[in-house]
């Protein structure tokens, strides 16, 4: 069974879409994976495609997605730390990784964020895999 998990922060343009691309990617086998953010925003961010194609993962397609883009009954929400209250998505964890946003940033501060998203996507998935997590 896949577990429904979603990555949401304000603008889906940054954080969000890199662990959306990390969970594709190493734990597509445990989740349906989901990104969203809770405000319009025009695009991905160039620097956020960049750092994931470095590694290997093709983000050139990605939009941003709003909450009422993906399925309003999810198993995992993972907040990326946005600093603001997000609005209620029903689910059965929530869990805020409290990332700094790059956005604005230099490129060395989005590749630290790529690899700190990879090692908490990896865990998430390992939790979830070993039955730690109750969902």
């Amino acid at each position: 069974m896949k577990y429904k998990v979603a990555f949401v922060c304000v603008h889906n343009s940054c954080r969000s879409q890199m662990a959306e691309g990390w969970a594709k990617t190493l734990a597509n086998d445990v989740f349906d994976v989901y990104s969203a953010g809770t405000e319009e925003y025009p695009e991905v961010k160039p620097k956020a495609v960049q750092v994931m194609e470095e590694v290997g993962i093709d983000m050139s397609s990605h939009k941003p997605k709003l909450l009422s883009d993906i399925p309003s009954e999810i198993d995992i929400l993972i907040k990326m730390g946005c600093n603001v209250t997000c609005p209620y998505l029903p689910n059965k964890h929530t869990e805020d990784w409290g990332l700094i946003d790059p956005s604005g940033g230099e490129i060395k501060e989005f590749r630290k964020t790529r690899d700190m998203i990879k090692i908490k996507v990896e865990d998430l998935a390992k939790r979830v895999s070993d039955g730690k997590l109750c969902l």
